[in-house]
This record gives C-alpha cells, sequence and structure tokens, in this order.
C-alpha cells in the first residue's frame, strides 16, 4: 500500500503504529482546454478586472467576503495563528454503535495498515470492534487539517473514514423534504406490493457487477477516434414516463422483477 500518513492509533493505553494509504480514486477522464489554432494547453490567467490587468502571485492575497462584493483582506501571518499541530496520533475519542453515524456524514475513505510488529494489537482492536458492533470515533490531522475520523472494520482490516462535520451538513433541506411529506399517506396494498417488489430485487452487494458504463462508453469512443475510426454515438435514452396509476405501476414492475410468480402467489 503507498502511505499517504504515517503515525499511530492511540487506544486508551495501546497505541499501534499505522500508516494511511487512499481507498478510493476516481477514474473520472479529464481533459484539457487547447488553443483550437495550435492544439497546445493554454494557461489560466490571475485577472483583475477592475484595472483590467494580469495579476502576479506577489500582489496577490486572501480575502473574506464581509458582505455582497465587500471584501476584508487576511494576511498569511493572521492564518497561521489558527494552523493545527501537525501530530502524528489517530486518538480515539469514544466508540459508537456504527449504525448509529449515517452515511451523510461519509468524506473519504481511507485504509490503515499495521506497520511493522503492529499487526498483533491492530487485530486485536480489528476483533473487537467486529464482535461489539462499534466504530471508533476520533480525530487526526491530514495535510495540515483536522479531521474528525471514523475507524471501523472492514473484513478484517480497518478503514478510516473521514467525517463531514455537523456544520457542513445540510440538514436544514433533509427538514424541508420532510414536512414535504407530512400527510402523505400510502395505502396497506400499495406498501405490500412495495415490500415485495423490494424483496424481489435483493441480493449480496456486488459492486463488480455495476461498473461505471458511462465512463467505458467515453473511453471506447477516445480510442476509436484516436485511432482514426468513426466513433459510433451512443444510443439515446428515453425519458421515463411519470406514473398516473402509482397501483398499477408497482404491479407491473413486480410482474417484470418475478415473471409474474409472486402475483400468482398474491392472487391465489
Amino acid at each position: 500500500m503507498r502511505a499517504i500518513w504515517n503515525g499511530f492509533i492511540s487506544f486508551g493505553l495501546v497505541t499501534i503504529p499505522v500508516a494511511v494509504g487512499l481507498a478510493q480514486q476516481r477514474k473520472d477522464i479529464s481533459f484539457r482546454n487547447l488553443s483550437r489554432e495550435t492544439m497546445r494547453p493554454v494557461k489560466q490567467k490571475r485577472w483583475d478586472p477592475e484595472r483590467d490587468v494580469e495579476v502576479s502571485s506577489d500582489e496577490l492575497v486572501k480575502g473574506w467576503e464581509v458582505a455582497k462584493g465587500q471584501y476584508i483582506p487576511i494576511e498569511t501571518v493572521e492564518l497561521e495563528r489558527f494552523a493545527v499541530k501537525n501530530e502524528r496520533t489517530i486518538q480515539i475519542l469514544q466508540f459508537v454503535d456504527l449504525n448509529e453515524v449515517d452515511p451523510v456524514y461519509f468524506e473519504r475513505a481511507y485504509w490503515l495498515e499495521p506497520q511493522e510488529r503492529a499487526e498483533r494489537p491492530y487485530a486485536l482492536l480489528a476483533k473487537a470492534m467486529v464482535d461489539s458492533g462499534k466504530a471508533a470515533l476520533g480525530r487526526f490531522v491530514l495535510s495540515t487539517k483536522e479531521h474528525l475520523v471514523l475507524l471501523r472494520p472492514v473484513d478484517g482490516a480497518l478503514a478510516l473514514q473521514t467525517l463531514y462535520y455537523p456544520e457542513d451538513v445540510r440538514l436544514n433541506e433533509r427538514d424541508e423534504i420532510v414536512e414535504r411529506l407530512e400527510g402523505i399517506e400510502v395505502s396497506d396494498d400499495e406498501l405490500a406490493v412495495a415490500a415485495q417488489l423490494v424483496e424481489s430485487q435483493t441480493k449480496a452487494f456486488t459492486p463488480e457487477e455495476y461498473p461505471n458504463e458511462t465512463r467505458k462508453a467515453m473511453l471506447d469512443f477516445l480510442e476509436a477516434k484516436a485511432a482514426g475510426e468513426t466513433p459510433t454515438a451512443p444510443e439515446p435514452t428515453a425519458e421515463p414516463a411519470p406514473v398516473v396509476d402509482l397501483m398499477a405501476a408497482l404491479k407491473a414492475s413486480l410482474d417484470q422483477a418475478t415473471g409474474g410468480e409472486d402475483q400468482e402467489r398474491a392472487a391465489s
């Protein structure tokens, strides 16, 4: 594993030397902006629209917007007083039931790898969390930023999940949705058919079954174009029609998913 951080997990009076490595990396296709005439990448300029001139790096200062279009300058030396200490410890603050932590707070995942001769305490902590159904809430510093993190066992290994802080999660928008749904009722019959539909489409999570089809299609297009071939345009996807009869749509979906077997059992 390629480590991006080395340090310790502090677990009571136990310290476990670990390395942190990326658990996720998007494979999105990236493009550069080119000059159509020269086919060379173009550069972005720092531009002052007030003076209509390019600004050099030594003329730049950070600014905080106090009102619409009104800024106060903030010097680098002023920000230094808030710099976090570059500690080398993942400090466990408490343990929590894993199902209590809503995934909406999950930011980015990393793997924790035990360093040499740290395998035994690492395995002990991982097994203790598996047996208890707990995860560990902690803090650590990565790239000069302090993060709230969740340590959780994943198939024998430990994952470190950086978490959004409470002020980062837009719970007010969730509350607006919940408010809109107040007073909305569904019938027992609709709920029963929906439950059958959910059950008929339930199976073990196998992420390999769901690769990024858009990325594959784009790569095929780009490779064909680079080879001088005529790329095949993807077929347009028709927009789904709005549901008029909810129960009819549910029954049709269930019939499609089960080949009519569940419908026949429900009717018998």
